[in-house]
């Protein structure tokens, strides 16, 4: 199992106000998965990818990561299993640019440590993968939409994760594009990788193999599918 959650409680507290952003979500991700979570705006979609993503910490419950009760780490600890373990993709690409296509990609792997010459393979993979070759040079504000997602996709695949997270993925590009980068994803998932998305997309939610629906955070439904493409 890839992900396990029991009864994963995310409390905001001020002085005067405390938020429930998740009560008690129990949830699985079986190696090689691929499941959607949708709902309303604000009902905790991002908060759990967040906590699922070991970007925030839970403030009750358990979750397990890989088998490994991560629930008590410390954020060095999280840092660590994230690296080497978690690719992330998001709706607003987050390249850096002053990097080129390259160096961007290049940069989950300098964190790494991977040597220069492991890091030249990888990268020159992925490029050709994700159809890059002719824009490794480019910086992001010469590409469109689409390929700026293609260049955050690789990135978050050139470590070679066990564990994809996108937080809506397609929520800045048109539909041409946005179908394109959602191919790439089953594509990876069908070579092994498991993906938890966060999608508004009933379209986009359709390449998925489960739909979990959130609501207050609280998990009302879950529901198993044939995913578009299988």
């Amino acid at each position: 199992m890839i992900i396990e959650t029991e009864n994963l409680t995310k409390i905001y507290r001020t002085e005067e106000v405390e938020t429930t952003a998740l009560d008690k979500i129990n949830l699985q991700l079986a190696k090689g998965q691929f499941v959607s979570i949708m709902g309303p705006s604000g009902c905790g979609k991002s908060t759990l990818l967040h906590v699922l993503g070991l970007i925030d910490d839970l403030s009750d419950g358990s979750y397990r990561l890989l088998g490994e009760d991560v629930s008590k780490y410390s954020e060095r600890k999280r840092a660590a299993l994230r690296k080497k373990n978690i690719g992330f993709v998001f709706q607003s690409f987050n390249l850096i640019d002053e990097l080129t296509v390259r160096e961007n990609i290049e940069l989950p792997l300098i964190y790494n440590k991977v040597a220069s010459q492991e890091r030249k393979t990888r990268i020159d993979a992925v490029l050709e993968k994700m159809d890059l070759q002719p824009r490794a040079g480019h910086f992001p504000r010469q590409l469109s939409g689409g390929q700026q997602q293609r260049v955050a996709v690789a990135r978050a695949i050139v470590n070679q994760p066990t564990l994809i997270l996108a937080d809506e993925p397609t929520g800045n590009l048109d539909s041409e594009h946005g179908s394109e980068v959602m191919k790439m994803l089953l594509q990876l998932n069908k070579e092994g990788t498991s993906i938890l998305m966060v999608t508004h997309s009933t379209e986009n939610a359709a390449f998925s193999s489960k739909i979990i629906q959130l609501h207050d955070g609280k998990i009302v439904s879950g529901e198993s599918r044939q995913a578009n493409g299988q």
